[in-house]
């Protein structure tokens, strides 16, 4: 399995806070399966340290860890309108250093701006990846809200954690929804901390194997993520409407 999506960089955001809890986490991870891990720190006002200082820190894991796991490069940047000014500053990374970027939105209001943030990225022939769409309030009511951004090129990454409900019920109700209509083209731990969402991947995957079959939770897990580090495009499935259920009442 291929991770996208988490925060073991130490020192750098709300994530690992030494490099001895980095190599516990990477300890874990190996256990779980993983094989590569794209490293993606918090970019955003309140974090918002250099790539350079970030990519040093990866070195440093690097020559410390012996779990043989392949570390990347990249960022899970908080979306705003110079996203793609600081990408091309070289203050922020895509994933893997190439066209895939990652970015979340606030959690409880869908910024006006989104529209020209995306487009800006899609003008540099860069593929947008929104983290998470599954915990924000009004994607929670609105999944369908999602299908028109994949039309325009928009793809999306799940966390393993909400199919447990970690992130609540509305969360996990909702990640189901979206797995199981073509809205989602990854998956990622968005890991923190010890003993939490590596720890509890055979939960997450028995969970999702039973929603959506072992071939296909293989290609959110590994063949989709292998794609981002090939630097590759790929064919996804068109999503399908999230029909509401209908209530008949009989006298």
């Amino acid at each position: 399995m291929i991770d996208i999506h988490c925060h073991l960089v130490h020192g750098v955001d709300d994530g690992s806070r030494t490099l001895e809890e980095t190599l516990l986490m990477l300890e874990e991870a190996k256990k779980a399966g993983f094989t590569d891990i794209i490293l993606t720190p918090h970019y955003s006002n309140y974090f918002h340290i250099p790539a350079n200082e970030i990519q040093e820190k990866i070195e440093e894991i690097n020559t410390s860890q012996n779990t043989g796991i392949n570390l990347y490069h990249g960022n899970e940047i908080y979306i705003s309108t110079t996203l793609m000014e600081d990408l091309k500053t070289s203050k922020t990374v895509s994933l893997n250093n190439g066209k895939y970027v990652l970015f979340e939105l606030p959690m409880n209001n869908n910024p006006i701006y989104i529209d020209e943030v995306i487009y800006s990225i899609l003008d540099e022939k860069k593929i947008p990846i929104i983290a998470h769409p599954e915990r924000y309030s009004f994607v929670q009511e609105d999944p369908n809200m999602l299908i028109d951004y994949i039309e325009r090129g928009v793809l999306f990454q799940a966390n393993y954690g909400s199919i447990l409900g970690r992130y609540g019920k509305k969360a996990q109700e909702t990640v189901k929804k979206l797995l199981t209509h073509n809205m989602i083209h990854f998956l990622g731990s968005d890991n923190h901390r010890t003993n939490t969402v590596y720890a509890e991947m055979k939960d997450s995957i028995n969970e999702l194997e039973k929603l959506l079959g072992k071939e296909y939770l293989k290609m959110l897990s590994t063949y989709n993520p292998e794609k981002i580090l090939k630097n590759e495009k790929f064919e996804i499935e068109d999503p399908e409407e999230i029909k509401k259920k209908t209530w008949k009442f009989w006298k």
